[in-house]
């Protein structure tokens, strides 16, 4: 079980160095009912955001709630246009149960340098969710979404154990906080899920490329664990 995240403890005083991370492809998945495009997609200009989210919300109750989370994105950072919806996603749509660099106040974008990694991630979590809330087995529909990186980035690869852990994110909630503060633009990662594996983790929009849709799959749950991750393919048709 995952310790509290809301648990604080002190900023470490030998912080992690700072690496330029160029990564051409990276790799998100999230459960397809997300839709492919949203509002951010159709509004060119991210300046234009906030004004045109509130006098949509005027109607729209849900993008009250998407208004009240942009507000924590700085303004001089936020994207929009084609692409940008999975991207702006990760920060208006919070979940209060925080993650490994969050306590669930402020958003993270997570990527992975690689499908496989991406899909190790994604499964470790899903099973969680789907176990308990005893689902019955069933197959749950996944889309995978490509960007890039090139920023600076806290790169913790090479030490920071405690930040890594596999069972608790209370070091690394507490790390995250304390690098959000001073200006950090995200973390680089060892996946604690995947062996080898690499994850980015970005505390604001524009330290990722807006996302291209790629493969989707499903993941067989099977009452207890996902047994398989199938990949789906179209039939083409004349």
């Amino acid at each position: 079980m995952t310790a509290p995240l809301r648990n604080v403890l002190p900023m470490p005083t030998h912080l992690p160095p700072v690496k330029r991370i160029r990564w051409t492809q990276a790799w998100r998945i999230v459960p397809s009912r997300f839709p492919p495009v949203g509002v951010f997609d159709r509004i060119a200009d991210p300046g234009d955001l906030e004004a045109l989210f509130a006098l949509e919300a005027e109607t729209n109750p849900r993008l009250r709630d998407v208004l009240g989370a942009l507000r924590l994105v700085p303004a001089a950072r936020r994207v929009s246009g084609p692409g940008s919806t999975p991207v702006m996603a990760a920060f208006t749509h919070l979940d209060p149960a925080g993650s490994r660099f969050s306590d669930g106040s402020w958003g993270v974008f997570y990527a992975a340098h690689s499908v496989a990694t991406a899909i190790e991630e994604t499964v470790f979590h899903r099973q969680r969710f789907l176990a308990a809330t005893a689902e019955p087995a069933c197959g749950v529909q996944m889309r995978c979404y490509r960007t890039a990186v090139d920023a600076r980035l806290h790169d913790i690869r090479g030490g920071w154990a405690a930040a890594q852990d596999a069972t608790s994110y209370t070091a690394s909630v507490a790390l995250a906080r304390g690098l959000r503060s001073a200006g950090s633009n995200g973390i680089v990662y060892a996946s604690a899920r995947h062996r080898g594996g690499e994850c980015v983790a970005a505390f604001y929009p524009d330290v990722v490329a807006r996302c291209v849709q790629a493969q989707h799959f499903i993941y067989r749950w099977d009452g207890q664990r996902i047994a398989q991750v199938l990949k789906v393919s179209e039939v083409p048709r004349p």
